[in-house]
């Protein structure tokens, strides 16, 4: 059942985190000239455009072909380049899994994989351009936490994956937050619930936190940008600090971000949880915003979700 729509307000600045990416990418060519964009025919869609006016030869363009794609960029690693390989998060992970598994990940190429418009970004374009069901390792939720993934990525060695999406976000981070992999951050303290969220889900379970403020319901929420590695002291904390857990992500339920937290609380302190996303199935053609609504991922969906279990727990 879809929960109840509810709206942020309307004056809130929005922001695209691809812009944050394409002007921390900029800034990395300026001082790095190891730094190359690799991109497949999507200058525009990735917002790459701003740093090919700078750097024309640095920016790759392969054409519409993902495979090639991850494979020129795995040799420019090899010829010890820092290559930044960007294109819309479905074909990336879809068209090119096995060069993403073998020249990426077996090879340990040292490329960045940017998966861009992810999740259900491209939501009038139906199933074939969704990206609920691809390889999640980091998720920033706004342009600070893009920008901050973005630099940390440049300076570890080895191929990491960073998806971002074209929906417009609220800024949630001090603007001097530090941006670690396999680290939670804390955005607001709360002993009653946890509310675990990734990506453009963030703001949605800050504002749900609110929702249940106003029921007298102290509720932790966590940004948990990068899915592998997880902060296992974090969860485990919240799951014995909190006693229930409810995650939110713009994936699929089955191998996300729920999983991945379940994972850690079965093994070391279990507690009733709900994993909110998309069901394992195919979302239908719509708005983005209506298919988070469709499917509950709201503020007024993670409230509901949180409200069920300490429901569940108030039962004799």
């Amino acid at each position: 059942m879809t929960a109840q729509i509810e709206r942020q307000p309307e004056n809130l600045p929005m922001y695209d985190c691809r812009d944050a990416f394409a002007e921390t990418l900029l800034d990395l060519m300026r001082t790095d000239p190891r730094v190359l964009a690799v991109v497949n025919d999507s200058v525009g869609s990735t917002k790459v455009s701003v740093v090919k006016k700078v750097f024309p030869d640095r920016v790759v363009n392969v054409g519409i072909a993902e495979q090639d794609l991850v494979g020129v960029g795995a040799g420019l690693a090899n010829g010890g380049f820092i290559p930044f390989v960007c294109a819309a998060s479905p074909f990336l992970t879809g068209r090119a899994l096995e060069q993403v598994k073998v020249d990426a990940a077996y090879s340990q190429a040292n490329v960045k994989l940017v998966g861009v418009s992810s999740g259900v970004a491209y939501g009038e374009l139906g199933p074939t351009h969704h990206s609920i069901a691809d390889l999640t390792v980091v998720v920033p939720s706004d342009p600070v936490d893009t920008a901050a993934a973005i630099r940390l990525a440049h300076a570890t060695p080895g191929p990491i994956f960073i998806r971002t999406s074209r929906m417009p976000v609220p800024l949630v981070h001090a603007p001097d937050m530090e941006f670690r992999f396999g680290q939670a951050v804390t955005l607001r303290e709360g002993t009653d619930i946890t509310l675990i969220a990734n990506g453009v889900l963030v703001h949605r379970a800050l504002w749900a936190a609110d929702l249940l403020a106003a029921d007298g319901i102290r509720a932790r929420v966590l940004d948990m940008a990068t899915a592998s590695p997880i902060d296992v002291d974090a969860i485990v904390a919240a799951a014995r600090e909190t006693g229930g857990i409810v995650t939110a992500e713009e994936h699929t339920t089955r191998g996300g971000l729920g999983g991945a937290v379940a994972e850690v609380v079965v093994q070391h302190h279990p507690v009733p949880m709900r994993l909110l996303g998309f069901p394992g199935v195919f979302a239908p053609t719509g708005s983005a915003e209506y298919l988070l609504d469709h499917f509950g991922l709201n503020a007024a969906g993670i409230r509901a979700g949180a409200l069920d279990i300490l429901r569940g727990a108030a039962r004799p």
